[in-house]
């Protein structure tokens, strides 16, 4: 570290001076880790109180090299190095003198050593160690460590889950004043967690927290505001709140406040702010900040479009073991966002996710084994995880479960189950579950016909931009369910889909184009689209193909490749194809058959 960027002055002061600033530095970290402060803020605590004292900090770092004969100057200088003041950052070199300390009977330095074989900080990770050490310190009485304690028993951290263990000593903590026990106490009302949920009391508790300078309370705070939890919907409040969270450099509090000018809430839109908040969390190291960095790059908010960029993000972000980062580099591979397609790392990825309990994960492992991607079909298997992932609420597992009691697919028939699934994912705001659903309107799928409420859930997928939601609007303008014919607006709502390379949407263009709807007749653009529908495995685009090559349209007739497409398209289950396929078969061989005769 640059000791002139941090604007101290360097006046030299007398070693008896030194020693009482140590202590007194040490003294004011112990009490603010014990009042639950963070430590990032407890950080930028001892770097103002040193530039107040107009002190030398390299005087100080060389001072404790040289007088390592107190618990106090060891630890300083363990902190010192865990944090890179005035050295570079050396977490081996802080946990061994973290080690030392402990080792030398002072309480206050368990909870340091907990942290750093919980988090493998200069050390392997042994969450079994840093739950004995919580455990040592709660005994004691330390603030920190009944906290911490908590989260061992909530999140099972070397040792078995215990919610309502967690919730007892968050009490404690809390009681105690302990601004991190306060907010986690208020998880356990608003999660239920060892306690019955209590919205009114987990808002309080956040509030209190938040009073307190907690800013992981302060981000809670605004989140319940965004939510209605214990309090009416305010916007504004939260936009408020997650910039003080942000101010206080949480990273988390500055992610959320990047998603508030990306969506709108409480503030105006912002690309371009949410895109630099998104990099200033990730250059904080924060996983999920490195995760909406790279959606930005992948589809350009903020910023130009940079596939190559945002696959380097999600990697990043799966090396730091979090989920969805491992999830999204999954989908990467499967899609070949940014890297070449390999459908087994995909599958690899995505079990991993799973594994980890993310439901994105979950879902998309379920994808795997219904599609055959990267791994053998296996349709139970698809459903199962379908299920799983429905039970962890999330909309895409809901609507896939939908799909396979529509459709039968490791499951019996269940139409009616399908509209209540697709119901549960529209009402999530899922706008692939609003299309389904809309589909189930208009062809009464286990609901009455209502091409009225089909209609109107097509054009809410579609202000999601939902490309089949887009497509089937388009349907409903072309044939008039639920609104009156508009073929021009039919056209430009297929040319839209297309456009999002939705395989539906680029066949019902290419039969605007065929057949003059909303257009001018092209029979050639409607040959090239029914060719690229066709080779995304679209078996009405398939069956149109061959149509074209049947007769001759915009091409030159070509039986065999008519054969060939009227099987693929059979081969999907199209009756009017597989007619056809038969059909020209036989005067295929039939032709064959005279031919020989009279050669």
């Amino acid at each position: 570290m640059d000791i002139e960027e941090l604007g101290y002055t360097t006046t030299s002061i007398n070693k008896g001076d030194l020693n009482i600033l140590v202590v007194e530095l040490v003294t004011l970290i112990f009490k603010e880790a014990n009042e639950g402060k963070e430590e990032n803020v407890r950080k930028k605590h001892v770097l103002n109180y040193i530039n107040d004292q107009k002190t030398n900090l390299q005087e100080i770092y060389s001072w404790l090299i040289n007088n390592q004969n107190n618990s106090n100057s060891i630890y300083l200088l363990g902190y010192f190095n865990h944090h890179g003041i005035g050295t570079d950052i050396n977490k081996q070199k802080a946990f061994e003198l973290y080690q030392q300390i402990v080792e030398k009977g002072n309480p206050n330095v368990i909870s340091d050593l907990g942290y750093c074989y919980e988090k493998g900080i200069g050390t392997s990770i042994d969450k079994q160690k840093a739950f004995k050490l919580y455990q040592r310190a709660a005994d004691l009485g330390i603030l920190r460590g009944i906290n911490n304690l908590g989260w061992c028993y909530e999140d099972g951290i070397g040792t078995d889950i215990n919610k309502q263990k967690a919730f007892e000593l968050y009490c404690k903590a809390a009681d105690l004043g302990n601004s991190q026990g306060i907010n986690n106490l208020g998880g356990c009302y608003e999660d239920g967690i060892g306690t019955d949920v209590n919205w009114q009391r987990a808002f309080e508790l956040y509030q209190k927290s938040a009073d307190l300078e907690n800013s992981q309370g302060i981000i809670n705070l605004g989140y319940c505001y965004l939510n209605g939890i214990g309090i009416d919907v305010n916007e504004e409040k939260t936009f408020e709140l997650y910039q003080r969270a942000a101010d206080l450099e949480n990273s988390q509090g500055i992610n959320y406040l990047g998603r508030c000018y990306e969506k709108g809430i409480g503030t105006e839109i912002n690309k371009q702010k949410a895109f630099e908040l998104y990099q200033k969390s990730a250059d904080l190291g924060n996983s999920l900040g490195i995760i909406y960095l790279g959606i930005c790059y992948e589809y350009g908010k903020g910023t130009d479009i940079n596939k190559q960029k945002s696959f380097i993000l999600y990697e990043k972000a799966a090396d730091l073991k979090n989920s969805q980062g491992i999830t999204k580099l999954g989908l990467c591979y499967e899609k070949g966002i940014g890297t070449e397609i390999n459908q087994q790392k995909a599958f690899e990825l995505y079990q991993k996710a799973a594994d980890l309990g993310n439901s994105q994960g979950i879902n998309n492992l379920g994808e795997c084994y219904e599609g055959g991607i990267g791994t053998d079909v296996n349709w139970q298997k698809a459903f199962e995880l379908y299920q799983k992932s429905a039970d962890l609420k999330n909309s895409q597992g809901i609507t896939n479960l939908g799909y396979c009691y529509s459709n039968g697919i490791g499951t019996d028939i269940n139409k009616q189950m399908a509209f209540k699934l697709y119901k549960k994912a529209a009402n999530m705001k899922n706008s692939q579950g609003i299309t389904k659903l809309g589909l189930c309107y208009e062809k009464g799928i286990g609901t009455e016909v209502s091409e009225q409420k089909a209609f109107e859930l097509y054009q809410k997928a579609t202000d999601l931009g939902n490309s089949q939601g887009i497509n089937n609007l388009g349907g409903c303008y072309e044939k008039g369910i639920g609104t009156d014919i508009n073929k021009q607006k039919a056209f430009e709502l297929y040319q839209k889909a297309a456009d999002l390379g939705n395989s539906q949407g680029i066949n019902n263009l290419g039969k605007c184009y065929e057949d003059g709807i909303g257009t001018n007749v092209n029979k050639k653009n409607a040959f090239e689209l029914y060719q690229k529908a066709a080779n995304m495995e679209n078996k009405v685009a398939q069956y149109n193909l061959a149509l074209m090559y049947e007769n001759g349209y915009a091409i030159k007739k070509d039986r065999n490749l008519a054969i060939y497409w009227y099987k693929k398209s059979a081969e999907q289950g199209c009756q009017d194809a597989q007619n056809k396929f038969e059909k020209l078969s036989k005067i295929k061989n039939k032709r064959k058959s005279f031919l020989s005769f009279i050669s």
